[in-house]
């Protein structure tokens, strides 16, 4: 906070002002603090952060890999959270760490074997995420965990804007590092749709009030270094930033 303190609160920002808020976004406490005073912390805390992998077919591709016929999913820890500004960090393990720029769904009630049609009941509304991978880890290893799971991997951000203010359909996706675009995509473009995705994650586990579901990166992956400044720009919904550094 600007003072100082180091209690976590809840807000919500408008025209570069963030309102305190009670737990959700309807009960304004009345207190405001200009938005560059304050530090974005991971707009939800997930129990759970499922991903999607191979979802766009360019994507699988410039991997070597075939499209799927069904939705490919894994986990990435909740340690692996990460705050719009604060820094993605390289293992020393890896020589090759990868931005993925994705589309990030928050779930805003329980969810158990969802039907499709009723998927958009169940959203909170939408955030920036970046899937951070190492590349190398996730080639040697075969099943990804640990390319996934370090520390800092999942940038999230910079908040979170409510389903119904935004239209699924009109969701562009674009990932720049050091100001050149790298990737560029919208759901259209997806082999699976997000109702499609929550309703397979729904028959596998309960889905929680603030889990996170990342729903795959577009063509255009690579690999950052040192220094690298790397935003991924959701329009209507905002630019998550971060900086790369090492250990």
């Amino acid at each position: 906070m600007p003072d100082g303190s180091p209690l976590v609160k809840y807000g919500v920002v408008e025209d570069e002002t963030v309102y305190e808020t009670l737990a959700g976004w309807s009960s304004r406490t009345g207190a405001s603090w200009p938005l560059s005073q304050v530090r974005l912390l991971p707009p939800c805390w997930p129990s759970k952060i499922v991903c999607v992998g191979r979802n766009y077919e360019e994507h699988a591709k410039e991997l070597g890999n075939l499209a799927p016929a069904e939705p490919v999913i894994f986990l990435k820890p909740p340690s692996a959270l990460n705050a719009h500004r604060d820094p993605i960090v390289l293992p020393p393990i890896s020589q090759r760490v990868d931005y993925e720029g994705e589309i990030g769904v928050v779930i805003g009630r329980r969810a158990r074997n969802v039907p499709p049609e009723r998927a958009h009941e169940y959203i909170l509304g939408y955030t920036c995420v970046n899937d951070v991978t190492a590349r190398d880890l996730q080639k040697k290893d075969v099943q990804w965990t640990r390319a996934k799971g370090f520390d800092t991997f999942c940038p999230v951000g910079p908040w979170i804007v409510p389903a119904a203010e935004v239209s699924l359909d009109q969701l562009r996706l674009r990932t720049w590092v050091n100001g050149d675009l790298k990737q560029q995509a919208t759901p259209a473009e997806m082999i699976f749709s997000v109702a499609r995705i929550l309703a397979f994650v729904s028959e596998v586990m309960t889905l929680e009030p603030g889990d996170l579901i990342a729903t795959g990166t577009p063509a255009g992956v690579g690999p950052l270094s040192p220094g690298a400044e790397v935003k991924i720009e959701i329009e209507g919904v905002g630019v998550l930033e971060n900086r790369v550094t090492t250990e």
